[in-house]
């Protein structure tokens, strides 16, 4: 994965694709400074997962920008999401997430909301960055209610 995106790092330098090189650059920031600070290296799963929390990051900020009217920002910030999520698997809709949680359910024995926390971390770690967790928060909810 640090090769692929040290060659698209390259690519977009070459094709001179200023938004792309930076949402590639900012990755890579955030790879070598969790290994710097951890002294471990980073497999491609957890790359994964910093690239989903950069996604998310970005589409925290979208509606920020739209509400205050920065047209270039949104318009950047869509760009970067795009560049960034060709690293993620394939996002799984809320359809295909209600059978894989109805069997998390089904594993832990959760009844009712009050069990949504125990819910919610099996789902994280087994769906990992094949989606958002506002997208499990919601499919869980509806389940549970």
């Amino acid at each position: 994965m640090k090769e692929k995106l040290l060659n698209d790092l390259k690519e977009a330098m070459k094709e001179k694709n200023e938004i792309k090189k930076n949402a590639i650059q900012m990755v890579r920031a955030g790879i070598l400074q969790i290994e710097k600070d951890k002294g471990i290296e980073l497999d491609d799963n957890q790359i994964i997962e910093l690239i989903a929390k950069e996604v998310k990051k970005r589409k925290d900020s979208l509606s920020d920008y739209e509400r205050g009217g920065r047209e270039d920002l949104v318009n950047q910030i869509k760009e970067e999401i795009n560049y960034l999520e060709i690293y993620l698997p394939k996002q799984l809709s809320k359809e295909e997430l209600v059978p894989i949680i109805k069997n998390i359910i089904e594993k832990t024995g959760a009844t009712s909301i009050k069990d949504m926390g125990t819910v919610m971390k099996e789902a994280k770690s087994e769906i990992g960055a094949s989606a958002d967790g506002k997208t499990i928060n919601e499919v869980v909810k509806s389940l549970l209610n």
